[in-house]
């Protein structure tokens, strides 16, 4: 099993020891309104993924992954049913294999239900990403109507992304952060992304 998963992100590899480390569930905090989606395209890259969406259409998930300008193999995507969230998403990440890396976008979804329940999945979940070397990406929207169990969800988290996305005169600037790092250190300064079509790090300042 590797012992980094790349991120797809030179820089920001660099800045993490070599990328994520395996066996990790890493949340990743982005806003409703922002491009954020581009880096679960590159996370998605270096390894075979089973994407699990709670909201969009496979057919929809697939398209976008078709149409981006990251190089990346098209993923397994799963549409989550509504009905029973919890245990479909737990036979679901029971197919994901060694080495591999989960997404599910959004998790909000799963932090509407029963803290109980929902905190025993997020368990069993860092158990399957330790014992198949994976890695979990949960893609959490930070919007108006963040869910109760958000912090569960953070505070069980191994790796926690931040994107901020704001508007400035007629810039948007895009800064990721890094507040969690388990198994290394956490970053003390933030990222400038450019997020055209690739995801690219803004050089302007030193972040090397």
């Amino acid at each position: 099993m590797a012992d980094r998963l790349p991120t797809g992100i030179d820089v920001l590899d660099r800045k993490l020891g070599g990328g994520i480390p395996s066996g990790s569930v890493l949340v990743y905090e982005s806003p409703p309104a922002s491009q954020g989606e581009l880096l679960l395209h590159e996370i998605a890259r270096p390894r075979e993924t089973l994407y699990i969406t709670t909201d969009r259409t496979e057919d929809a998930v697939a398209d976008a992954f078709e149409n981006t300008s990251v190089p990346v193999d098209p993923p397994d995507v799963r549409y989550l049913a509504n009905d029973a969230p919890l245990d479909n998403a737990r036979r679901l990440v029971r197919n994901t294999g060694e080495d591999e890396t989960l997404v599910i976008d959004p998790v909000d979804a799963l932090e509407r239900t029963e803290r109980a329940r929902y905190e025993t999945f997020l368990s069993e979940l860092q158990n399957h990403m330790h014992n198949t070397g994976g890695v979990a990406v949960l893609h959490a929207l930070r919007g108006s109507h963040v869910p109760e169990l958000r912090d569960s969800t953070i505070h069980m988290a191994d790796v926690v992304f931040r994107l901020e996305t704001t508007v400035k005169g007629s810039d948007v600037e895009n800064t990721l952060s890094v507040p969690k790092f388990r198994s290394g250190s956490a970053l003390d300064e933030t990222v400038k992304l450019n997020l055209g079509d690739r995801v690219t790090i803004d050089t302007s300042r030193d972040i090397a």
